[in-house]
């Protein structure tokens, strides 16, 4: 093989796309797919891929120091994409020591064990951490977060972000760890576990659920189709200038309730309803603590150094999610149940 690579949180959300995507692409690279399979991590996301010679899957918990230098003494990879995270901004308030655990020590022991395998032989080698536009703050009415903006980060989750963004950089500063990072606006598309603002409500929909929106809804998102932010990290692993940040936008920023508003209706034409009748099923609930105003990314220079920009609109990307929940009822039962637990007990022990 003429790579080899261990993507972390392979089996997620966003890793499940970039893992589909370097499977398929590269069949001269050994894609190891490196997943603990906690609530969000799902081998059903990747089952059209399981069986391809290039693809491995290793189940284990980036926490654990011994496990992951064994692992990187086994599979000796020259590549890492690190999507393996704790995510979810709500979770991060009621545990913000998962976060921390995960999200920092996690990071610091793959540095480790990458710094400790490749210390006297580092040409083409790389560490490319993924992390999020929530580190840079909360902006006003205005401006956008450029990959210069400070970082203020103002939940444990994007703490915690912020904090392996850092040491990825001091490593690579102290260790000369060839590194890239890269800082994403929020994601949405297929696979996505049903607790994010779009599958939760594309799923209550269905169901004649409340549609529970924070405050007054006027939060403003900027949205990323995650098949989009996949082709960005592969330009960015194969393109990026070392030691580089790029931000990764969808150039769509909406408020929150009129997305949810675009979502219902769209969902109303899928579901033959009667246009409004998913409106009703808004709620406003209590606003949660420390919840940012506004995310706005400037993706101006991956898009002039390595020629990326987004593929589809907002509005496309959201039918093209629609569509795929609603023919996927299958998978998203299983999810919501907790079925696709059994997939692993079946497949891997």
């Amino acid at each position: 093989m003429k790579r080899r690579i261990i993507i972390t949180g392979g089996a997620g959300f966003i890793g499940s796309h970039v893992v589909r995507l370097f499977v398929n692409k590269y069949p001269n690279y050994q894609i190891i797919n490196l997943d603990s399979l906690t609530y969000a991590g799902n081998l059903m996301n990747l089952a059209d891929i399981e069986d391809k010679e290039n693809y491995k899957f290793i189940k284990g918990d980036i926490t654990d120091e011994i496990f992951v230098n064994h692992l990187f003494e086994t599979e000796k990879p020259d590549g890492i994409i690190h999507l393996a995270a704790e995510s979810h901004v709500d979770r991060s308030i009621s545990d913000p020591l998962a976060f921390a655990k995960t999200n920092i020590l996690g990071t610091m022991i793959l540095l480790n064990a990458f710094k400790d395998l490749w210390k006297n032989n580092i040409d083409d080698k790389l560490f490319y951490h993924i992390s999020t536009d929530e580190v840079y703050g909360s902006l006003g009415s205005e401006g956008l977060f450029e990959e210069t903006t400070p970082y203020s980060p103002n939940s444990p989750y994007s703490a915690s972000k912020a904090s392996s963004d850092h040491f990825v950089r001091a490593y690579g500063e102290t260790y000369n760890l060839p590194y890239l990072i890269s800082n994403c606006s929020n994601n949405y598309g297929s696979y996505q576990f049903p607790e994010k603002l779009i599958p939760l409500f594309i799923n209550n929909i269905i169901h004649n659920k409340a549609l529970p929106v924070y405050g007054d809804g006027n939060y403003t998102r900027d949205w990323l189709y995650v098949i989009d932010h996949a082709i960005a990290i592969d330009l960015i692993f194969h393109k990026g200038k070392l030691t580089e940040t790029y931000n990764i936008g969808g150039f769509n920023e909406w408020k929150n309730i009129d997305l949810v508003k675009l979502l219902c209706s769209q969902m109303d034409t899928k579901l033959n309803r009667k246009q409004g009748a998913s409106e009703t099923l808004i709620t406003y609930v209590k606003d949660r603590p420390g919840h940012d105003l506004r995310y706005a990314i400037d993706a101006s220079k991956i898009s002039k150094e390595l020629g990326w920009k987004p593929t589809v609109t907002f509005e496309e990307g959201l039918t093209k999610t629609i569509d795929w929940y609603v023919s996927n009822a299958d998978w998203l039962n299983n999810v919501t149940s907790g079925d696709y637990l059994k997939y692993y007990n079946k497949q891997y022990q």
